[in-house]
């Protein structure tokens, strides 16, 4: 099998990398490298910074017509190349084709929500606020910004984080995670297709390296990350200490709680899939089913169990239900997560680790793992297991379920299923979790709605998607105007003005 030697893309063309050092790029359902990386130096990255400064300016000048219309091109490019980009996805994330459209879908969300960014952008006028002055607001694109890509959406998050950074006049850099670049330099050519001005989209390939020189260059004014927490949370200090606005998103523990009242066949197939969907590597899975009430558990056990072992887990090819997990790395971290869930005393009900695609199977699959009775301090309770493992909590009513959840960490997403209206009032009120749903399996909002979660899942505070990243991604400059006729008192006023 060939090996591919994969570029950067900078000033609108494939740059290879000049640094030397490559990381290899695997297809997660055979384990087989399929592309080498490049791993842009501090030299690489401030070429690239610089190529995007020198574009920023006729960028920002352009009316915000004809940049609205450069996005809508980009959109029909996606559609007309959905099948060959989801096969890149595929590829090298191990997702299924399904998963893979699915995404693409999400992600151009945010891509419809940037076309309509010249009503975002709008300022406000008043006329005469006092001695013939008209004041206004107008909004202004920052420069150069930056926006950091998980592996886990390799193309949904980036879109989210970087579409109307575009639209809004910014000249935008993407690192996108090592591990799915493939996915980074797909779209690149399609934005240079939609008639978007060389250096406008950039792509940096690299790792530590890379991403300290954008975090500290004085020229990048902006950074979006999705990651995990103690990465997000070093992002946030290192960039605002520079001088950055950040916006950097954590990862999730999320929970589906379940009331005694809600429709239990519903529940099995709304927590399986959104549990296990992609392998479980999302930060808006479902990780852990609260059970409230007596008799709720064992009566909803039964049908997850079932649910939870005919999940079909294989290549994408397979239509499977879900695919392989990012590395080997990650799996080995899986398998060890599972050890200590069973160690610490959770019932172990399905064990994925015994399963023949985990131990025979070519490629990093998992089979799906359940735990029963898990409780708080735990490790699989504690902390996100970005595989999967999922869990299932047992509570005695709803207020010591909203107590579990509200005190740990993290606060992403979380879901209430129940007939109940006052219970639903309830839970969505005291609940301390940016993204909440009720009777719905994974609560992440739709693209014009933003997307942010609470306490230790976001830093800073931009949002991901919605209306605020038109707000995040320009500054605001308030103008009083005011024209003189030769007539008009020109004597000095020490006062201060007022109104």
């Amino acid at each position: 099998m060939t090996v591919q030697e994969l570029t950067h893309f900078i000033g609108g063309e494939k740059v290879s990398g000049k640094s030397g050092r490559f990381g290899d790029v695997y297809n997660p359902a055979t384990g087989e490298v399929i592309a080498k990386v490049p791993f842009a130096s501090r030299d690489e990255v401030k070429e690239a910074i610089d190529a995007a400064e020198a574009a920023f300016p006729a960028w920002r000048d352009m009316s915000v017509a004809r940049r609205a219309n450069i996005v809508m091109n980009f959109r029909n490019l996606m559609m007309e190349n959905k099948t060959k980009l989801a096969e890149v996805i595929c590829q090298e994330s191990g997702k299924t084709m399904d998963d893979a459209e699915g995404e693409i879908m999400r992600g151009l969300e945010s891509v419809d929500l940037a076309i309509g960014a010249p009503q975002l952008v709008k300022g406000e006028y008043s006329v005469n606020v006092g001695g013939n002055i008209n004041a206004y607001s107008a909004r202004y694109p920052l420069g150069v910004v930056t926006a950091i890509a998980p592996f886990n959406f390799p193309i949904m998050v980036p879109l989210a984080q970087t579409s109307m950074a575009v639209a809004v006049g910014n000249a935008v850099i993407l690192k996108a995670s090592e591990k799915v670049p493939m996915t980074a330099l797909f779209i690149s050519e399609l934005w240079k297709q939609a008639g978007l001005p060389d250096g406008i989209w950039t792509v940096v390939n690299g790792d530590k390296t890379a991403v300290d020189e954008l975090l500290e260059n004085p020229k990048v004014h902006a950074i979006s990350f999705v990651g995990s927490t103690p990465v997000a949370k070093i992002i946030y200090e290192v960039g605002s200490k520079h001088g950055k606005r950040v916006s950097a998103f954590g990862g999730g523990k999320n929970n589906m709680v379940v009331m005694p009242d809600a429709d239990l066949e519903q529940v099995a197939n709304s927590f399986v899939s959104a549990g296990y969907g992609a392998a479980s590597q999302r930060c808006m899975a479902i990780s852990t089913l609260v059970a409230v009430g007596e008799g709720t558990a064992d009566r909803l056990l039964p049908l997850i169990k079932e649910k939870v072992e005919a999940l079909k887990v294989g290549p994408a090819s397979e239509n499977s239900d879900y695919g392989a997990v990012i590395s080997q790395q990650a799996k080995d971290s899986i398998l060890a997560a599972i050890d200590k869930g069973e160690a610490e005393g959770a019932e172990l009900v399905v064990d994925g680790r015994k399963a023949p695609i985990t131990t025979e199977g070519k490629g990093f699959f998992i089979g799906p793992t359940l735990f029963d009775h898990v409780k708080p301090g735990m490790y699989v309770h504690e902390n996100e297991i970005f595989g999967p493992v999922r869990n299932i909590v047992r509570t005695k009513d709803l207020d010591e379920a909203i107590q579990i959840i509200n005190d740990h960490e993290l606060g992403n997403g979380v879901t209430i299923f129940t007939n109940s209206g006052y219970a639903a009032r309830q839970f969505t009120t005291e609940i301390e979790v940016g993204m909440v749903g009720v009777n719905v399996p994974i609560p992440i909002p739709v693209g014009y709605y933003n997307f942010a979660g609470f306490k230790a899942s976001r830093f800073g505070d931009g949002h991901m998607f919605g209306p605020d990243q038109a707000r995040f991604f320009t500054k605001t400059k308030t103008i009083s105007e005011r024209w003189l006729k030769e007539s008009d008192d020109k004597e000095m006023s020490f006062a201060f003005p007022s109104n």
